[in-house]
């Protein structure tokens, strides 16, 4: 599979980074604040322009997410010195949730180059919409449409999250037609983009194959309005990604180091690692205008603060010969 190059010499990839937020969530010890702010900014600092900052959910249900607000309010309060503006985004699963985004957002009296904004996430799996987010999957379209409305009725972006697109550990294979007809309803709804989740990292360059193509050239969605996420469980997430930009997919969520994984699937391991995707894409001839020694530094920083195995492969080499 050769990648169109005319498209690589031209145009730059966007990667939201996930580890800050997916990637710490399922942490089992604490993680500090002050760790969690130096990881945003060392990711910043490395060239990475859109950064998931926290989640606004419930403590009980996730723990490591409870000091979102104060990381939000740190990062209102301490730009980054960047040139190019930095998104950071925050899940808000309901609008409770969403009130303490909006809250934290209001303490911001000084016009910033950057910028925030909100995410939500459905499920393309009854099974998994149930066990997630305690809801159906049409309850939880229901409950999403409030929210966007008031978001940008405030001017606030919204992103789309999509888990389970492949397969579900509790309800077996997705068809792509359930994935197509909840990203539909994201769209409709107002999200400028919808992040396709294959969330216990099942897939493969054919189930991932035919479901974008699927999604673009049978069901007519926009190219430019998904995302790839994939997980490197079965060490299939790099070669996800090229079937994807192949069919025309843009951008593609990682996490550095690895982090991650997905408490519902056992054995489910993290995102694609920042680190490895960047090395892939500019391999390819796409730039993503990320500093890849910053990022892999970045992520060797961080599994020593964690106490954990660096998950990614580039990292991991290219430390060792430094």
């Amino acid at each position: 599979m050769t990648v169109n190059h005319p498209f690589s010499s031209k145009r730059v990839v966007k990667i939201v980074e996930v580890g800050a937020r997916d990637g710490l969530q399922n942490e089992k010890g604490t993680v500090p604040t002050h760790t969690k702010i130096e990881l945003i900014e060392r990711l910043s600092s490395a060239g990475l322009r859109h950064i998931e900052a926290g989640s606004f959910v419930s403590p009980k249900w996730v723990p490591q997410m409870a000091d979102t607000a104060a990381i939000q309010s740190h990062l209102i309060a301490h730009p980054p010195p960047a040139s190019v503006p930095i998104t950071y985004s925050y899940l808000t699963p309901n609008m409770q949730g969403f009130t303490s985004y909006l809250a934290g957002a209001a303490l911001s009296s000084v016009p910033s180059q950057h910028s925030s904004e909100i995410a939500i996430f459905a499920a393309a799996s009854e099974s998994f919409s149930q066990r997630n987010i305690n809801c159906s999957i049409a309850e939880s379209l229901t409950r999403f449409r409030p929210i966007v409305k008031k978001a940008l009725a405030e001017g606030i972006k919204v992103r789309g999250y999509v888990s389970m697109i492949i397969e579900c550990p509790y309800d077996g294979p997705t068809s792509p037609s359930m994935v197509a007809d909840v990203v539909e309803g994201l769209l409709d709804m107002g999200c400028y983009e919808v992040s396709l989740g294959d969330t216990n990292g099942v897939g493969t360059p054919g189930s991932i194959g035919r479901l974008v193509n699927y999604l673009i050239k049978e069901r007519r969605l926009p190219s430019e309005k998904l995302a790839g996420h994939f997980h490197d469980t079965y060490g299939q997430a790099i070669v996800n990604c090229l079937v994807a930009l192949e069919a025309g997919i843009r951008t593609f969520d990682s996490s550095v180091a690895g982090l991650g994984g997905c408490p519902y699937s056992k054995g489910a391991t993290g995102n694609v690692a920042t680190e490895d995707l960047v090395y892939f894409l500019e391999g390819t001839g796409v730039r993503t205008n990320v500093d890849l020694q910053k990022i892999v530094e970045t992520g060797d920083w961080i599994s020593k603060e964690l106490g954990r195995k660096n998950e990614s492969k580039v990292g991991t080499a290219l430390m060792a010969r430094l």
